[in-house]
């Protein structure tokens, strides 16, 4: 079966209108993409859908602020994010100027897993497995390509906290991948 060709710019136009059908057809087409976000912010799959909802509902409510020279699912991203640190901060009580992480951590040795043996889900429940802290500040700056000082801006937080909290991440996924894989790290 053929699959469908969708013309987001229409359906965003019918967004733009009120039309449910369209608003409907984008969510059906963006799901997959807008989950896949929320999964890498979020510490489950209830959570995740959660802050999709909560950033679908966002964009239909400012559609009108996309601006079509610009590619939808790049504004769609921004909104996600932006809802997934909302949702953090609301349900996490995240803080300006605490460290977000957990309590102490070991420093893992240099051996480098193979991330052509990782599966996206092993992946994605490693880093379910983070602390909210550690993940929004983990995916804002390796994934979304953020500076820590625009994180410490986003987040409230300072520079440091951010540079902090990125660094005990890698260490606690390098863990969390070793032990997944049978490889046991001794601190150094």
């Amino acid at each position: 079966m053929a699959k469908d060709i969708i013309n987001v710019p229409f359906l965003i136009k019918g967004c733009r209108e009120g039309n449910r059908s369209s608003q409907l057809r984008l969510y059906e087409h963006f799901y997959g993409y807008g989950m896949g976000i929320c999964l890498r912010y979020c510490k489950n799959r209830e959570e995740a859908l959660e802050v999709l909802n909560d950033g679908f509902l966002k964009a239909f409510t400012k559609i009108e602020l996309y601006n079509p020279l610009y590619p939808f699912k790049a504004w769609f991203r921004k909104i996600l994010i932006n809802a997934s640190i909302d949702y953090h901060r609301k349900y996490h009580k995240l803080t300006g100027g605490e460290a977000l992480g957990y309590e102490a951590e070991t420093k893992a040795s240099t051996h480098n897993l193979g991330l052509e043996n990782l599966a996206y889900d092993d992946l994605i429940k490693v880093m379910q497995k983070l602390s909210p802290g550690y993940r929004l500040v983990f995916n804002l700056y390796i994934v979304d390509g953020l500076t820590h000082k625009e994180i410490a801006k986003k987040l409230t937080i300072s520079e440091g906290t951010s540079k902090s909290n990125l660094a005990k991440a890698k260490r606690k996924i390098q863990t969390l991948l070793g032990a997944s894989h049978g490889i046991y790290y001794k601190p150094t």
